[in-house]
């Protein structure tokens, strides 16, 4: 069993927090991190690209000229794909990018990105995410306290105590904020900090398990 600090939003240790091994101390399993991650990041491609066949293409009826006697090449459209304005041969066309990916590997993307920001320092556990106003200042000094750099992610437990968080936070580019049954590896692995409620941790725990 894995034993965290928690903290409050001045970056006091309050208490100590138990982790279940069982989430946060799996082995960490690369492939399909990574399956997990390709997955996120294919559903968010609209794949709306779209290129013209000759087919297509309006225009081309008539031939260019007589097949015979001209000391040129025969030609039957100009909307043919070698001429300019002409259809695409292989063009792309819309496609769903999207893949299946099985609810196990689903889980244990998760837990390998939950036990490898764990392993490497990254994973703080906070008593509550919950700050007075919707100021921006107050976010930026509240990661200045905890000492937090680069990408920081939130996650917290209920949606009314991250309201303000997230309505302070939301013009910072490098912050942000969700509920802890939204968490995915991209979000978890893509975050230099990850910063979760003490009830968010409890509910990931029991939703993981």
């Amino acid at each position: 069993m894995a034993k965290v600090d928690v903290k409050n939003l001045k970056n006091e240790k309050t208490k100590d927090l138990t982790l279940s091994t069982e989430v946060f101390g799996v082995e960490v399993n690369d492939i399909v991190l990574k399956k997990a991650i390709d997955l996120q990041l294919a559903a968010s491609r609209q794949g709306t690209a779209k290129t013209k066949t000759r087919s297509e293409v309006s225009g081309g009826g008539k031939k260019p000229w007589r097949q015979k006697g001209t000391g040129r090449a025969r030609q039957g459209s100009t909307r043919a794909t070698q001429w300019r304005g002409g259809g695409i041969a292989g063009g792309v066309t819309p496609r769903d990018y999207t893949f299946k990916m099985n609810k196990k590997e689903r889980v244990l993307a998760l837990k390998s990105a939950l036990t490898h920001k764990l392993k490497d320092k990254e994973l703080v556990v906070v008593e509550s995410l919950a700050i007075k106003s919707m100021k921006t200042k107050e976010v930026k000094e509240m990661i200045e306290a905890m000492k937090l750099t680069g990408k920081v992610l939130f996650i917290g437990s209920s949606e009314s105590d991250l309201e303000n968080l997230y309505m302070a936070s939301r013009n910072l580019g490098y912050v942000y904020v969700m509920l802890s049954d939204e968490i995915n590896a991209f979000d978890l692995i893509n975050a230099d900090s990850v910063v979760v409620e003490e009830a968010a941790i409890k509910e990931i725990e029991e939703a993981l398990k």
